[in-house]
C-alpha cells in the first residue's frame, strides 16, 4: 500500500511538473520576437511575434499566411507604397505596427482583421485619415489607435465612429484646436496632443505630460 502511495504521488507531482513546464515554455514561446522571416518560416506555428521593420519586405507576400498563430508585426519603416493584402487574412493578429511608410489608404480587406487591438500608422505622411476612418470603424477590437507626426492639421468629424477607442495618440501634429468630435468618444480615456499648436485654454496639463482633455 506504501508503495502504491508513493508511486501515485510521483505521478502526480510528474504531472504537474510536466504541465508547468509545458505552461511556461508556451509563455517563453509567445514572447519571443522573430527579426528575421527566414528563421521564423522554420517552425511558423511557433511564431506569435514578428518584427520586419527597416527590412526589405519583398518575400513577404507569399511567406506571411503561414503564420497563422501571429500576434504581433511590425512593418515600420519599410516603405510600403501599398500594405500588403496578404496580412488582412491574419486572424490571431492583435498588434499591427505600419508607421513610417508611403502608403495612402488601407486595403479594402482591413476590416477583416478583427483582432486587432493597437494599430500604429504613426510618421505615415501620406495616410488619408479622413477617407479611411470608415475602414478603422470596422474593427470591433481597436482600443489605442497611434497617428503621431502624420502632419495632420484637422480630425475629421466621422471620429467619433471609432467607438471602441481608448487611447489616442496625436502628438506632433498640425491641430489649432480640440475637436468638438472627441466628446462622442465615450471610451476614450487617453489623448496625447503634445506638440500641437492648440492654446493652453482648451487642455488641462497632467502630471505625465501628456495633454489630459477635460471637457
Amino acid at each position: 500500500m506504501k508503495n502504491i502511495r508513493i508511486t501515485v504521488v510521483f505521478l502526480l507531482v510528474s504531472i504537474i511538473s510536466y504541465t508547468l513546464y509545458g505552461q511556461s515554455s508556451r509563455q517563453e514561446q509567445k514572447e519571443k520576437t522573430y527579426y528575421n522571416i527566414k528563421e521564423a518560416l522554420k517552425n511558423p506555428l511557433d511564431a506569435y511575434r514578428l518584427d520586419l521593420s527597416n527590412q526589405n519586405v519583398e518575400g513577404i507576400n507569399s511567406n506571411i499566411l503561414k503564420f497563422k498563430n501571429l500576434e504581433y508585426l511590425s512593418l515600420r519603416n519599410d516603405h510600403l507604397v501599398k500594405i500588403p493584402h496578404e496580412i488582412t487574412e491574419l486572424k490571431n493578429l492583435k498588434v499591427l505596427d505600419l508607421g513610417g511608410n508611403d502608403f495612402q489608404f488601407l486595403d479594402i480587406d482591413f476590416i477583416n482583421l478583427k483582432n486587432i487591438e493597437i494599430l500604429y500608422l504613426d510618421q505615415d505622411k501620406n495616410f488619408s485619415l479622413d477617407t479611411e476612418i470608415e475602414i478603422l470603424s470596422k474593427l470591433p477590437k481597436l482600443k489605442e489607435l497611434h497617428l503621431e507626426n502624420d502632419g495632420l492639421d484637422h480630425i475629421p468629424p466621422t471620429i467619433k465612429k471609432l467607438e471602441h477607442l481608448e487611447r489616442l495618440y496625436l502628438d506632433n501634429n498640425l491641430l489649432k484646436e480640440v475637436p468638438a468630435e472627441f466628446k462622442g468618444l465615450k471610451r476614450l480615456n487617453y489623448l496625447d496632443l503634445q506638440n500641437n499648436p492648440i492654446p493652453a485654454n482648451q487642455h488641462l496639463l497632467n502630471p505625465g505630460g501628456a495633454l489630459k482633455i477635460k471637457f
